[in-house]
């Protein structure tokens, strides 16, 4: 197999909004999307249409370029990209001409056939964070990745490829940072030195185009709101999903669902959802009930909603070949599904036996889709699970001559589960009339954060997947998820008591709180683990409960800026090389200001690491100086958390279910420091989507050190708060005054709100 060289520069033009340089070989267009973002995309066969199914936005018509003698030279206010004609390279600059990322010069762009690569210079001290969910450290150096969306059962802390695929990424070397996204659909590859001597990293896809937009913003919260401006944000979730869920493979029956929810309040356990898995159809068909054991979905599903239960239910893609089945009828007789190149409908077995996929490509099909869940919103279904959507079919390999629509399987497999999400957002917000759907899937492609939240797919019950799975959200919130959970507990296998307790406290931090496990593994409901540890697990859902007002205006920051809920300490801490350590990687903030550090179930202490500023821990109130690590009692009732100083916190006390009106009282927790702070506090009504006309509560809370006063800003929005008064809780403040009210550190006073 011969190496197609991009050669050198025959030609440059401005054409319609783009830079276009012709080779002897190829043709590249250079886009400016804004002063930070540029697009480069190099080809061989441009389409007559420009399409991503990931950018929403689209290039600036007006740019600032020069030809010298070697080189092109294009400018905006906040890059520079020198284009080297002779052979054509992309090295992009700050605009003090510092480099961000060069392509090497020896090798630049090539072909292998219709494997298209691009091999750029390797920085002695570069590190290489993102890709979503992958296996492997926080810094991707020295490690080599495929995307291919793939049904990993039984995966491991090393195996690759998963379920997702988010081909983004952000590099830092000598105090800068940069970020790219290679949009291509195609199987694709990224190496981050892992096998050239420490001279190039690379990546590149099987097929299509090269196809990359660079972010030059220095900071990577810069780099995550450029991406999320390009690529959209999520919307506001509905508060339920926020809270404790609890799901299974599967509870077989109506009465076994009610009976698990009414033990919840029997028991004064918070929880605001529960699951059916896919025992609650009718031979595994979707859109169906099983007759027997769901007789009556909407008298169940109203007797959840009496104890203030939702209900997500799951949905898979294949539709079973079954000539008593409407939606089959209906797919073969409007030609919506997969088919082989002459014509025959494509045929592969997953649960319902064998089945037909539908062409998620095709809006007709997506809307047909989406109308088709008026079999579960009807009875009373809010939320709706997206599973099997790799696409997955028994044996993994499905061919890749089967076509959806004109594209073959190798262009739309990472696609391919985002695409069913959309679908299954848009046909369910539709139906829903006003209510937000609360989507969930398995499958990804960078952009799903506009439609669905993820969860990181069929884990197990090992102190080591624990560990794993918080590596993995914390790097899915680098590709603009926010709205993120892992099977608490572990699918497979059985958890002991000990596991089981530890990673229900670590699910308290974790933007999706849900229990799940695998048919034939052990009950997981919190009573399952005897009296001592319900307690201790009652207790930690508890806390979820109490900090959902934070919690939810957390999420309201990552509708407005793509900043996640968890984050790896490396957003806000780049440059200290302790984050990276093995042995403080996966700690993490969740929001602005609580710092967490997951524990392995049999260690009764920690060694944490705390970085620049002064935190406290949230159990004692304990000060501590960052810059050190220390050694902290970590028992099985305490995981180790900490607050950042300065920290606001608005919480509420216990409820059992985000239905309920609470007892009208926003507890401001505010912890002392020497610098100031604030904290934009959100609210809405946390089901519809008024919010986008205004109907919210926002305002912002700011904290002066020097008069030790709190101030509450003018309210935003028209919607009238839950909450009629407010309680401050000062933390940290010894004998001085706090707001001129109270000289009590740990007292609080109480104003209208």
């Amino acid at each position: 197999m011969q190496i197609e060289i991009l050669g050198n520069a025959e030609s440059v033009a401005e054409q319609n909004g783009a830079l276009v340089i012709k080779t002897q070989q190829a043709e590249a267009r250079v886009m400016v999307y804004s002063p930070t973002i540029i697009r480069v995309c190099i080809s061989k066969h441009f389409s007559a249409v420009d399409e991503s199914f990931a950018v929403i936005e689209k290039p600036q018509d007006e740019f600032t370029w020069q030809k010298l003698h070697d080189t092109i030279e294009l400018t905006t206010p906040a890059l520079k990209l020198v284009i080297n004609k002779y052979p054509l390279r992309f090295n992009f600059y700050t605009t003090d001409g510092k480099p961000l990322s060069e392509d090497d010069p020896r090798f630049g762009t090539n072909w292998q056939a219709e494997r298209v690569i691009n091999y750029r210079k390797l920085y002695p001290d570069e590190k290489f964070i993102g890709l979503g969910e992958k296996a492997g450290d926080l810094d991707r150096r020295g490690c080599n990745y495929v995307n291919w969306n793939t049904d990993a059962a039984m995966h491991t802390p090393t195996t690759d490829p998963l379920y997702k695929t988010f081909p983004f990424f952000i590099g830092l070397h000598s105090g800068l940072t940069y970020g790219l996204f290679f949009d291509n659909t195609h199987k694709s590859y990224f190496d981050f030195g892992a096998t050239t001597d420490e001279q190039m990293s690379w990546f590149g896809a099987d097929g299509g185009d090269m196809n990359y937009f660079f972010f030059g913003a220095q900071g990577i919260r810069n780099i995550l709101q450029d991406y999320t401006w390009l690529t959209g944000r999520m919307e506001m979730p509905p508060l339920w999903s926020l809270g404790y869920q609890q799901c299974r493979w599967s509870y077989m029956s109506a009465e076994e669902v009610l009976e698990v929810a009414t033990k919840f309040r029997e028991r004064n356990i918070p929880a605001d959802v529960m699951y059916c898995d896919i025992d609650y159809m009718d031979g595994y068909k979707i859109f169906t009930w099983n007759k027997k054991t769901f007789p009556d979905p909407e008298g169940m599903i109203d007797q959840l909603k009496a104890m203030n239960f939702r209900l997500v239910t799951i949905v898979d893609p294949g539709i079973k070949i079954d000539d008593n089945y409407a939606e089959y009828k209906e797919g073969v007789e409007k030609h919506y599904f997969a088919t082989y190149p002459n014509g025959e409908l494509y045929t592969g077995s997953v649960w319902p036996g064998r089945c037909h996929f539908p062409d998620f490509l095709n809006e007709e099909v997506r809307e047909w889709w989406g109308a088709s869940f008026k079999a579960l919103s009807a009875p009373g279904v809010e939320g709706f699970w997206n599973d099997m959507n790799e696409p997955a079919a028994w044996g993994q390999n499905i061919p890749w001559m089967v076509k959806f629509g004109e594209r073959f399987m190798p262009e739309i497999r990472n696609v391919y589960g985002m695409q069913m999400a959309r679908a299954t957002y848009n046909g369910t917000k539709r139906i829903l009339n006003n209510k937000r759907p609360f989507i969930l899937t398995r499958a990804a492609y960078a952009g799903t954060q506009r439609y669905s939240a993820v969860w990181t797919g069929d884990n197990a019950a090992t102190d080591e997947h624990m560990l794993f799975g918080q590596r993995l959200v914390n790097s899915l919130g680098l590709t603009g998820m926010s709205l993120i959970g892992v099977d608490i507990g572990g699918f497979m296998g059985n958890p002991t008591p000990e596991l089981m307790v530890r990673w229900n406290s670590l699910g308290v931090y974790t933007p999706m709180f849900r229990n799940h496990a695998a048919l034939g593994m052990s009950m997981r409901e919190p009573w399952q683990w005897g009296e001592a540890y319900e307690q201790i697990i009652k207790k930690d859902i508890e806390q979820r409960y109490k900090l959902l007002p934070y919690i939810y205006s957390g999420f309201y920051q990552s509708t407005q800026t793509g900043l996640p809920l968890s984050r790896t300490l490396a957003i806000d801490y780049t440059t200290d090389e302790n984050v990276f350590d093995i042995k403080y990687q996966n700690q993490f903030l969740f929001g602005d200001s609580i710092l967490v550090a997951p524990v392995i179930s049999t260690a009764e202490t920690a060694e944490v690491y705390l970085p620049a500023g002064d935190w406290y821990r949230l159990n004692s109130d304990e000060k501590f100086a960052g810059n050190q690590v220390v050694n902290t009692p970590a028992p099985l009732t305490d995981l180790p958390v900490f607050i950042k100083a300065g920290a606001i916190i608005p919480m509420q006390n216990i409820i059992q279910s985000t239905n309920e009106p609470g007892d009208g009282v926003l507890l401001i927790n505010v912890w002392n420091s020497d610098k100031p702070s604030s904290f934009v506090y959100y609210e809405d009504d946390g089901v519809t989507y008024n919010y986008q006309k205004r109907a919210y509560h926002k305002r912002t809370i700011t904290f002066d050190p020097q008069k030790k006063e709190i101030v509450f800003g003018e309210a935003e929005g028209n919607y009238q708060s839950k909450y009629s008064k407010i309680q401050v809780v000062g933390h940290g403040f010894g004998d001085s005054t706090l707001d001129k009210i109270t000289n009590n550190s740990n007292s609080s006073f109480s104003i209208a709100w």
